[in-house]
């Protein structure tokens, strides 16, 4: 029964570091989008960090234009990116898990 649990307790363990590794990896896989006039572009880590963001100076002149497509296209991109990092997660944490009667909630 001990073996079973420290075997457990050790697999959590690897699966928290797996899970640590993917995490700063995340910061390293780069998000492009941009509006469908190709007027602002940006760039996010699947972490929603910033990196990039890129305005075509026709939008300079009007600043409630401006922040529209910011809005519009940074929320795109983290929405991208939430996605990625949840499904980059959620397979490392499943994988990891260690075979527990009844704790079937990954499936």
């Amino acid at each position: 029964m001990f073996g079973d649990l420290m075997g457990m307790m050790g697999k959590l363990k690897e699966t928290q570091q797996k899970i640590e590794e993917t995490k700063r990896r995340l910061d390293s896989v780069l998000i492009d989008e941009q509006s469908s006039d190709g007027l602002l572009k940006t760039t996010l880590t699947a972490n929603r960090t910033i990196k990039a963001i890129e305005i075509d100076e026709s939008l300079l002149a009007d600043k409630e234009q401006l922040e529209d497509y910011l809005i519009l296209v940074i929320n795109k991109a983290i929405n991208r990116a939430t996605a990625v990092n949840e499904a980059e997660l959620a397979a490392v944490a499943k994988d990891g898990m260690p075979n527990i009667p009844g704790m079937d909630m990954f499936k």
